[in-house]
C-alpha cells in the first residue's frame, strides 16, 4: 500500500483507498507512521487557500478547532480501518469527545502532526487519545470515541 512516497509513509492515495472523506473535508495529507490497530502519525499541511480561511478569520485566519479536532478523528480512523480484515467496507462514526483542549492557534503555512494512540475498544465503540503539534508544540488534543459501523454496497466508496 505505497504510492511512491519514502518507506513507511503514505500518501493521498493510500488515505483515498481507506477513508471515505472526500474534498473538502478531507484533512489528513500523509500518514508517516502505522501501527494498525495501536498508533498512527499524520500530516497536514495548512495553506492559506483553505476555505475555512474566508471566513475563520478575515484578516486573521485560524485553523477552526473543530476542523483540528476532525483531522484527528480521521487520523485515528485511517489506523482503526487498516487494522480490519476489509477497511473498505467499515466506518467509523463519531460518538463523542472528551478532554477537548486547544492549546495554540494553527495558522497557514503550518504542518500539523497528528498523534493518535489506541486507548480501549467495548463492543463497537472504540476510544482513541489524539494530539496535534505544529513544530513540537501542542495545538489541541482529544479523546474520541467512535463506532466501527459495517456499510452496505451503497455506502463504500
Amino acid at each position: 500500500m505505497s504510492s511512491g512516497t519514502e518507506p513507511g509513509r503514505l500518501g493521498i492515495q493510500d488515505i483515498l483507498r481507506v477513508l471515505p472523506h472526500r474534498y473538502p473535508f478531507l484533512l489528513v495529507d500523509r500518514i508517516l507512521e502505522v501501527e494498525p490497530g495501536k498508533k498512527v502519525v499524520g500530516l497536514k499541511n495548512v495553506t492559506f487557500n483553505e476555505e475555512f480561511f474566508q471566513g475563520h478569520f478575515p484578516g486573521n485566519p485560524v485553523m477552526p478547532g473543530v476542523l483540528l479536532v476532525e483531522a484527528m478523528a480521521q487520523v485515528g480512523a485511517f489506523m482503526l480501518l487498516t487494522a480490519t480484515d476489509d477497511p473498505c467496507r467499515r466506518q467509523l462514526r463519531l460518538t463523542g469527545l472528551d478532554a477537548v483542549r486547544f492549546r495554540r492557534p494553527v495558522v497557514p503555512g503550518d504542518q500539523v502532526l497528528f498523534t493518535v494512540d489506541f486507548v480501549t475498544m467495548k463492543r463497537s465503540i472504540v476510544k482513541v487519545r489524539g494530539e496535534a503539534r505544529v513544530d513540537g508544540q501542542l495545538c489541541a488534543e482529544a479523546e474520541i470515541m467512535s463506532l466501527i459501523h459495517d456499510c452496505g454496497p451503497e455506502e463504500t466508496g
